[in-house]
């Protein structure tokens, strides 16, 4: 099993200073990439704090200048908030800059929120059309001229400038969780990145008969590589324990606001609603995140991380972003590097 890191530009409250979550963002890209890590992915988010990210191909291309062999991913580029032109000339950009290090990935958004700012009357749930849609065009554009008439954009014959360093082009990954996704990425030859959010094994193991489904309407297809992201914090001690639940549970507070629609932001910083009076409120009690998240001391993170490779995962993502403070964060990457990723070398 081989590892993937999922980091975020991250400011949690308005006294915590930009530079500061500069510095540390970059050098915990530069501990993955020295570290043996094989993805460093940047998410796109607007006008949010805890999520600092309005063009992952810009962050890429900072991460690339800075780094020597990881590979650089967007986890993923928001499908409806783009136009097909515009999304093939960045990623090839950023392929050209990187050395041929782009990983590229593609999905249909996650907050009504940003929707209504982004693409307003969009519903979040439709947004799946559009990366539908979308990726076809973005790589019949890297291959040469192209003209597209469909629902959501048209255009003349145009091409991407420049072309992608990497031919065909750039590995592509689907966020997916719903089996028509599953069935999409299977037959565009798309690699799966799935995440089961803070629910059992048993969301893993459903998303894991998504693919093994949708692979067998598909006979011959080539098996895309399977990856699976989960918030992570290994630590040594109950305070290190004690102090990821909480920060875990905060972050989860401001993003069940932003998936639900549920509360207000102020200045980009969104409001913590009440865990325990939304639906699914056991999920983000103190056990079951313990159990359900990859939280644990290196020998109980190895042994979790044996179940999925068990079931088939061959990349584990490891979700950075739990709000944790700066020095537990490079505490916990630095047992994950040295104590844990050992075990599945």
């Amino acid at each position: 099993m081989k590892f993937q890191l999922a980091i975020n530009m991250e400011r949690i409250t308005p006294d915590l200073d930009m530079r500061e979550v500069e510095r540390h963002t970059l050098e915990m890209v530069q501990m993955a990439d020295e570290g043996g890590f094989e993805i460093v992915w940047s998410a796109e988010h607007h006008a949010l704090e805890m999520t600092i990210a309005p063009n992952p191909f810009q962050l890429l291309t900072w991460w690339a200048a800075h780094t020597n062999r990881i590979r650089l991913g967007t986890a993923v580029v928001v499908a409806p908030y783009w136009h097909p032109i515009n999304v093939a000339g960045e990623a090839a950009l950023t392929d050209l800059y990187s050395g041929g290090r782009l990983e590229f990935g593609i999905g249909s958004g996650a907050y009504q929120r940003e929707f209504d700012r982004m693409q307003p009357g969009l519903k979040q749930s439709d947004g799946w059309r559009y990366m539908q849609e979308m990726l076809p065009v973005v790589k019949a554009l890297w291959q040469g001229d192209y003209a597209h008439e469909g629902e959501y954009w048209s255009f003349p014959t145009s091409t991407s400038v420049p072309k992608p360093l990497q031919k065909p082009h750039p590995p592509i990954w689907i966020a997916a969780r719903a089996p028509i996704t599953y069935d999409f990425a299977i037959e565009h030859d798309c690699n799966i990145i799935s995440w089961p959010l803070t629910r059992p094994m048993s969301e893993a193991e459903l998303y894991k008969s998504h693919l093994d489904d949708a692979m067998a309407k598909k006979p011959g297809a080539k098996r895309p590589i399977f990856a699976m992201m989960r918030h992570t914090c290994v630590y040594e001690d109950e305070a290190g324990r004690d102090a990821a639940i909480k920060a875990v549970q905060r972050q989860l507070g401001q993003f069940q606001n932003l998936f639900q629609n549920l509360g207000d932001v102020e200045n980009g910083f969104p409001a913590q609603v009440d865990l325990t009076a939304i639906a699914g409120r056991d999920e983000f009690n103190a056990d079951m995140l313990q159990q359900n998240l990859m939280l644990g001391t290196p020998e109980e993170v190895i042994v979790k991380l044996k179940a999925y490779e068990d079931l088939g995962v061959d990349h584990f993502t490891y979700n950075m972003n739990i709000g944790l403070d700066f020095a537990r964060q490079k505490k916990s990457l630095g047992l994950f590097i040295n104590e844990v990723m050992p075990a599945y070398a």
